[in-house]
């Protein structure tokens, strides 16, 4: 058995699924949380280049993120065996609550992502969803995977590569780890993902003190300074949890904030907050890690240079479809288009959640449509029956 060494910290999603990974494999392992311990920080930085977690050791070998390919490589996946009744491909609150219905129709299902809990568990604070007057976005999905595991549904964390339709009418979801998943209804929920800057050379940053999770890797910047590019709900929301943790919080909003009036009184009140409005980032500056970015008035031209060594981006998303190929129709914003009942294009697939082309991207709005998809798949059994 190899020698496993987790770097981890407490608010982050993806370190949760690296060791939920190798418990379900029965993977002995070691864990450093990289948030409290400053000297690992500087000891995981050192071995990989990395500002971000989860990084896993194995051997002399590092893995990087929740690679689930890399992991089922290494370890093993498990075989899930069949014609399946549903096949989720996505596990956010969309995707949990369709398999938590399926569940109960004694449906046999199946929860195809590449992550538990998508967009939602990156949100310091959710006040929005009935039931809790404040929940941290990776309570919310803990309680959510909670529920769905005590229903037995298979989980399997992979990601979908494409769909395909069969002659006999069942569909078959094929993956990145080439695995093959087959079944007679789908729901697709697979989320959207994050939007980056666009800038030359960006991608040697990412994880060298550019992310998109601060939950996940703002722990890593205690005591440094910061910037978060972005002025909706997400960004100051961002920018309020890290000026308690970061030295300077520099908020660089494109045009005017737009975040709703609950978040704009603590984020005023933070005297380590300063925001610079209608700037853009033009440079990303360091060599192998980040240590500054250059931003632009976007009416005088003037630039100015901020030292930082970490970056946050909270900037929007794009839908995830790029592995559906004109499977179903989207629109021009590539979201799956669907009818009030969660119906897409293809008869038998479904679609729920920020993928699809409902305007309202809030996770109560996800999760009440993942349980219609799966009421309406349910009802297309019934029928094929």
């Amino acid at each position: 058995m190899p020698q496993v060494k987790v770097y981890t910290t407490k608010t982050c999603q993806y370190c949760r699924l690296v060791k939920a990974f190798l418990e379900k494999h029965n993977v002995p392992y070691d864990e450093t949380d990289v948030g409290d311990d400053q000297d690992a920080a500087r000891e995981m930085v050192e071995l990989t280049g990395q500002y971000a977690v989860p990084v896993t050791v194995v051997d002399e070998e590092v893995v990087i993120g929740f690679d689930a390919k890399r992991l089922n490589e290494l370890f093993g996946s498990e075989s899930r065996e069949g014609t399946f009744d549903m096949l989720i491909i996505g596990g956010g609150p969309a995707g949990l609550t369709a398999g938590m219905y399926a569940a109960r129709k004694g449906l046999r299902a199946i929860i195809i992502s590449e992550n538990i809990g998508g967009q939602a568990v990156e949100s310091w604070a959710i006040e929005n969803y009935m039931g809790y007057r404040m929940i941290t976005g990776g309570e919310l999905i803990q309680k959510f995977e909670d529920q769905v595991r005590e229903l037995n549904i298979h989980i399997e964390l992979d990601s979908a590569r494409r769909i395909r339709k069969m002659e006999d009418g069942t569909f078959v979801v094929d993956t990145v780890s080439e695995q093959e998943f087959s079944g007679r209804t789908v729901i697709i929920t697979s989320g959207v993902r994050p939007r980056w800057l666009g800038l030359e050379n960006e991608e040697r940053f990412i994880g060298h003190g550019e992310s998109v999770c601060s939950t996940c890797d703002g722990p890593l910047f205690r005591g440094k300074n910061v910037a978060i590019v972005g002025g909706g709900n997400y960004a100051l929301t961002t920018a309020i949890e890290m000026s308690g943790i970061a030295a300077q919080v520099y908020l660089i909003v494109r045009s005017t904030i737009r975040a709703d009036p609950v978040y704009i009184t603590p984020y005023e009140s933070k005297s380590n907050i300063m925001t610079f409005k209608n700037h853009t980032v033009t440079a990303l500056n360091g060599d192998g890690l980040l240590t500054g970015i250059t931003i632009r008035e976007r009416d005088t031209g003037e630039e100015k240079h901020l030292a930082v060594e970490g970056l946050f981006l909270a900037i929007g998303h794009d839908p995830n479809t790029g592995f559906l190929n004109g499977f179903v129709d989207t629109n021009d914003q590539g979201e799956i288009t669907i009818d009030i009942n969660c119906h897409t294009s293809e008869p038998g697939v479904f679609a729920a959640g920020d993928v699809t082309s409902v305007k309202g991207k809030q996770v109560i709005i996800a999760a009440g449509d993942g349980a219609k998809a799966a009421l309406e798949a349910y009802e297309y059994l019934m029928r094929q029956t």
